[in-house]
Order: C-alpha cells, then sequence, then structure tokens
C-alpha cells in the first residue's frame, strides 16, 4: 500500500473545523426550536375537527415525509426565488431543516397523544381544568414522554443531516471539511476526523437528551 497518511493539514485547519462544528450546532438548535413548535402545530391541525386543517395538515406530512430532503432543500433555496421569496444560505438551510423535521415530529406525537387513555381528557375536565391545562398538563406533556426516545432520534438524525445543507454552501461542518480537503488532497484524513467529530456529536447530543428527559419526565406513571 503507498498511501501515506498525513494528518497535519487537517490539525492546521482545525479552526475551519472549529467554526463548521459551531455552526452545525447553531443549525441544529435552532431547527429543533422550530421544528418542534411547528411539529406540534401541524400535529394539532391533524387532529382538529375542521375539514381544511386537518387536510393541510396531512398534504404537509405526506409531501415532506415522501420527498428527499436534498429537493426540498434546493425547492427553497433556487426555487422559490422565482416567486420572489429568496433566501439567504442560512436562511434557507434552517428553514428546510426545520419542514422536514416539523413533518416526522408532528407524526410522532400524533401517535403518542392516540396512545393516551381516553378518559384522561375527561378527567381533565372534571377536575376544572382549562382548555390550555387540558392541553398542555393531561395530553401534550404525557404525550411526549411516551415518545421521548422518538423525538431524541428525530434531533438527531436533524444534527447528521444538517451535512446536505453543504450542497448550498452553507458553512457548517461538512462544508468546511470539502474546503479543507480541496486544498490538501487529504480526502481520507480530512472525512475520518469529520466522522469522528459527527459521531462525538451525535453522542453528546443523546446522552444530553437523554439526561433532559430523567429530569423532566421524573414524574411516577399512574
Amino acid at each position: 500500500m503507498g498511501y501515506e497518511f498525513d494528518f497535519s493539514a487537517v490539525w492546521d485547519a482545525w479552526r475551519t473545523l472549529l467554526n463548521g462544528t459551531l455552526v452545525a450546532l447553531y443549525y441544529t438548535g435552532i431547527s429543533s426550536a422550530l421544528a418542534l413548535v411547528l411539529g406540534i402545530v401541524v400535529m394539532v391541525m391533524r387532529r382538529s375537527e375542521v375539514w381544511l386543517a386537518r387536510f393541510s395538515a396531512q398534504v404537509f406530512i405526506e409531501v415532506i415525509r415522501n420527498t428527499p430532503f436534498l429537493v426540498q432543500l434546493f425547492f427553497i433555496f433556487f426555487g422559490l426565488p422565482a416567486v420572489g421569496l429568496k433566501f439567504s444560505v442560512s436562511a434557507a438551510a434552517i428553514t428546510a431543516l426545520t419542514i422536514n423535521t416539523a413533518a416526522y415530529i408532528a407524526e410522532v406525537l400524533r401517535g403518542g397523544i392516540d396512545g393516551l387513555p381516553k378518559g384522561q381528557i375527561e378527567a381533565g375536565k372534571a377536575l376544572g381544568l382549562n382548555r390550555r391545562q387540558i392541553f398542555f398538563d393531561i395530553v401534550l406533556k404525557p404525550s411526549v414522554r411516551s415518545v421521548y426516545p422518538g423525538l431524541c432520534s428525530q434531533f438527531v438524525l436533524l444534527l447528521l443531516t444538517s451535512s446536505v445543507v453543504a450542497s448550498i454552501s452553507a458553512p457548517e461542518l461538512t462544508y468546511s471539511a470539502q474546503m479543507i480537503e480541496a486544498e490538501s488532497f487529504r480526502s481520507f484524513e480530512v472525512y475520518f476526523v469529520v466522522t469522528g467529530i459527527y459521531l462525538a456529536l451525535s453522542v453528546c447530543l443523546s446522552s444530553l437528551l437523554r439526561l433532559f428527559g430523567r429530569i423532566y419526565f421524573s414524574y411516577p406513571i399512574k
């Protein structure tokens, strides 16, 4: 084997990799928060008694879940400017990640709510709770608890999916790796290190989410 490994080009560009990592975490954090809010809204619409709201949510979910994320990203960044909606690189990346993840979160939450005991809402009404209290305390929080591992998986998947936004030159970790590889021609070394970074980020994020779940959902199940 004639190839000689040389990681010096990667170590010399550690600031570029660090900046790319921070941008990837920024995209993940913002998109996760927005996707959770949008996912809850879509889930409520999906379960609404209003036909138009229910139909709109179902169409949104089916379209997003049955088309490639890369196509969605290109449509937002390259397609929408044709109708006057122009996004910056970062805005397009965050928008695409948010919309894509929200569709999956909406279905995960809907599954959690469908699994709740049917008398739980009636019990809340009998206790004199208002609609907001019933939704957040009786419906949403227990359903989130039941599907929390699935939600965690979606957030970790969002972190990994953020690498795709390098295709529109979003300055995250994968794009930084491409720039380093183009200058150094050290493909193996660059992507070996980047693979390790993504692995470490995924493990850390999963651990933090599990810790949060143990703290926030520490009340006993009745």
